[in-house]
């Protein structure tokens, strides 16, 4: 049902003719939180103030909100209400490290610099790192993490605007987007792919390494409900980056 929310955003008013109330209900809600309005941890009306709220029944705007828990969007709790579902971590491989909270917790001075900022409709390889379709809407960031004035790791990060139509307002010159997609959209599944490569001309340059000096580079996605949030492809200088990961063996049954 994601597939399509940009359209369904665009038509709301001509959809919430057609479809059911409940429905409807659910798509003002999403909207709000893909928009950042209501983010992580942010409480949503309870049954009684929704049905009050659309002149609906209890039953009505509890179909609602079960609707955003089943996509994974929201948390349901008996005595504190729904609340927008905050990240979710890795069980079994990797956190959604954020690499300025990292940078400052080992005591250092952390600095993000924006090299390049633009909206553009995703051409084939955009589309591909994405999964969208050619001509979707999405942000590009290019920009260089720093750790006490070091260049400490290059990201090349697309977003998808059509599930994260708040990023469009965010300069991003001196904060990265990935501390503000992690304070503002949701996501349900990630996925890591880590490998060593040697420095190119782009990566030399603005890590100040010489070519073809070793990097490691860690590629990211994250999704909401089945569509693709964000993809970013972190380049590291060697001895920068160490990922660990702890297992633990479930017990035999």
């Amino acid at each position: 049902m994601y597939r399509f929310l940009a359209r369904l955003m665009a038509d709301r008013q001509a959809t919430s003719r057609i479809a059911p109330l409940h429905e409807t209900i659910r798509r003002a809600l999403e909207q709000e939180i893909l928009s950042g309005d209501r983010p992580p941890g942010a409480r949503l009306p309870s049954e009684t103030e929704l049905a009050a709220q659309w002149g609906c029944a209890r039953m009505t705007a509890g179909r609602a909100l079960n609707a955003l828990a089943q996509a994974g969007m929201v948390e349901r709790r008996r005595r504190a209400g729904t609340v927008v579902a905050r990240r979710r971590i890795q069980e079994t491989v990797l956190e959604i490290h954020d690499i300025a909270a990292e940078i400052r917790t080992q005591g250092r001075v952390y600095g993000f610099r924006r090299l390049e900022w633009r909206e553009k409709s995703a051409d084939a390889e955009s589309a591909g790192r994405l999964a969208v379709e050619e001509g979707a809407p999405l942000l590009a960031v290019l920009g260089v993490h720093l750790a006490d004035g070091v260049p400490h790791a290059l990201e090349d990060r697309l977003i998808n605007l059509s599930v994260a139509p708040g990023a469009a307002v965010q300069s991003f010159e001196t904060a990265p987007p990935g501390g503000w997609l992690l304070d503002h959209v949701p996501w349900t599944e990630a996925e890591h792919e880590i490998y060593a490569e040697a420095a190119d001309t782009v990566s030399a340059r603005h890590l100040a390494v010489k070519r073809p000096s070793p990097c490691l580079v860690m590629e990211r996605r994250t999704w909401l409900a089945g569509v693709c949030v964000t993809h970013a492809r972190l380049v590291f200088p060697a001895g920068q980056r160490r990922f660990t990961a702890r297992l633990k063996h479930p017990p035999r049954a």
